[in-house]
């Protein structure tokens, strides 16, 4: 098995995601031991945002950290496991909604793969890039 990191990086469909990491400097705290779980956009998700939304980021370095940090929570979590929650609170240090009730979403995100494991934790892929707030 792979870490989160080179799951993401082999899937194929997470390249604006795995370029956000690298520029936040979190790649090594995501090859750490962890556990962690982590909700992954997928490319799609990130074309969803308002034109220039990446770029921007790109260029405030503590801002696209406390978004990428929102979507990971300490510990592995699998579909089974959130649903027994309401919410769950980041790394970032806020809470993330959680909804089981009709599907499985995270936020105003719905997980199209739940329970990709990985070495250092789990891979919940969303449609959407979810925010803060």
């Amino acid at each position: 098995m792979a870490d989160i990191v080179d799951i993401a990086v082999g899937a194929g469909s997470f390249n604006t995601l795995v370029a956000a990491v690298q520029a936040a400097g979190l790649v090594d705290t995501l090859k750490s031991p962890g556990p962690f779980t982590v909700f992954a956009p997928n490319d799609e998700a990130f074309a969803q945002l308002p034109p220039g939304t990446i770029q921007t980021l790109l260029q405030n370095i503590p801002q696209l950290a406390r978004i990428l940090t929102f979507h990971v929570v300490s510990g592995k979590l699998m579909q089974a496991d959130l649903a027994k929650v309401d919410s769950v609170i980041s790394v970032e240090g806020s809470p993330i909604p959680i909804n089981c009730t009709d599907g499985f979403e995270v936020k105003n995100a719905t997980v199209l793969a739940p329970d990709i494991e990985a070495d250092n934790g789990v891979i919940h892929v969303i449609n959407r890039v979810i925010l803060m707030g």
